[in-house]
């Protein structure tokens, strides 16, 4: 479940500095306009009652990262603000009234900003076990790309077995997620992706069919391909492409908005819900973590399962040091990334 910490670190002034014991480096967001974002030495927070501090090995960076980060997104954090929204490490202290987990133990975290830092405390509930032997990379882009993807398809898209799947944005974290996630449903998967590397990442996922609209718009390209409407679409992209998209629904689809990664919200017509029958759903995981924690938990549940057994593998598409964030922000944001970014507060990791 998504939690707003309790105990920010307290941020001290000034830049980097030799660190003591009680000392940690974050990224620190001090304003927005004109922005102000540096690596900076902050104070090692101590963890509340229920909460877990985690010594963070990696932290996943996404389009919704950079966003907030640069004061963009549709919820602005009080200032100063790490960034982050999920992240993996060991545990390293816990609250007296933490139980199920141990110091030393291998963890995920959700949190609403703090994962940019080398510590970070968060409640227990926002915590996961993980299998052991894990990559930290690959640990820490895990749970919002699955979760989100699982929740769109299986709360809110209802996909049932020999449904017919489109993916928008394949290549991207959401996207690859859905990828795998929608054939473990027995659904047929159809991606779209923009460009030969992509391409590639969407067929390596399991896409059953993958079309390139970067040459031409979608329909162009469903045409040229042959094929027919499908049950279900999975949007984390908006724009032109959404409005295409939903007119490609057959009788009774779906079509499940997840974001607008392309910059764009679209305005869809409501007479073609109307002539198909179809439904345009929201699909708000944070929101949803925090309305039906008991779901959320077995969600959660689902997704460990799967990726202990390896029958999920979340796709790292490029790290980077804690010291070059700026450059993985870039990354999250310039719609070129494929699969999640990572950053690695250890450059041995």
């Amino acid at each position: 479940m998504r939690s707003r910490k309790k105990n920010p670190p307290e941020l001290l002034s000034g830049p980097v500095a030799v660190q003591s014991e009680r000392t940690m480096r974050a990224v620190v967001v001090r304003s927005f306009a004109p922005l102000r974002m540096a690596l900076e030495e902050a104070s090692v927070p101590d963890p509340g009652a229920t909460e877990i501090r985690i010594r963070v090995r990696a932290c996943g960076v996404s389009f919704v990262d950079a966003l907030t980060a640069r004061g963009e997104y549709q919820v602005t954090p009080d200032l100063p603000y790490v960034p982050g929204s999920e992240c993996a490490g060991i545990i390293d202290a816990i609250g007296p009234d933490v139980t199920g987990f141990r110091v030393g133990d291998a963890v995920c975290a959700l949190a609403w900003g703090g994962p940019f830092a080398e510590y970070l405390c968060v409640d227990q509930d926002a915590v996961a076990l993980l299998p052991p032997g894990v990559a930290w990379a690959e640990a820490a882009v895990l749970r919002v790309a699955y979760t989100t993807a699982w929740h769109a398809l299986k709360d809110r898209g209802a996909l049932a077995a020999g449904e017919r799947l489109l993916v928008l944005g394949a290549a991207g974290s959401v996207g690859q997620a859905a990828i795998e996630l929608g054939k473990i449903l027995g659904a047929t998967v159809i991606a779209a992706v923009r460009g030969e590397a992509k391409r590639a990442a969407a067929l390596a996922a399991g896409a059953d069919t993958v079309i390139d609209i970067s040459g031409c718009g979608l329909r162009e390209a469903w045409e040229q391909a042959g094929l027919s409407p499908v049950d279900v679409v999975l949007d984390p992209v908006g724009g032109d492409v959404s409005d295409a998209a939903f007119r490609l629904l057959g009788w009774g689809g779906r079509h499940l908005v997840v974001g607008f990664a392309g910059g764009a919200i679209p305005a869809i017509k409501a007479n073609i819900a109307l002539l198909k029958g179809a439904s345009l759903v929201g699909v708000n995981v944070g929101r949803f973590n925090k309305i039906a924690p008991v779901q959320a938990a077995a969600n959660l549940a689902k997704i460990m399962s799967l990726y202990a057994a390896g029958e999920i593998r979340p796709r790292v598409g490029a790290c980077f040091t804690m010291e070059a964030y700026q450059e993985a922000l870039d990354l999250a944001s310039g719609g070129k990334a494929i699969g999640r970014i990572a950053l690695m507060m250890d450059a041995k990791d």
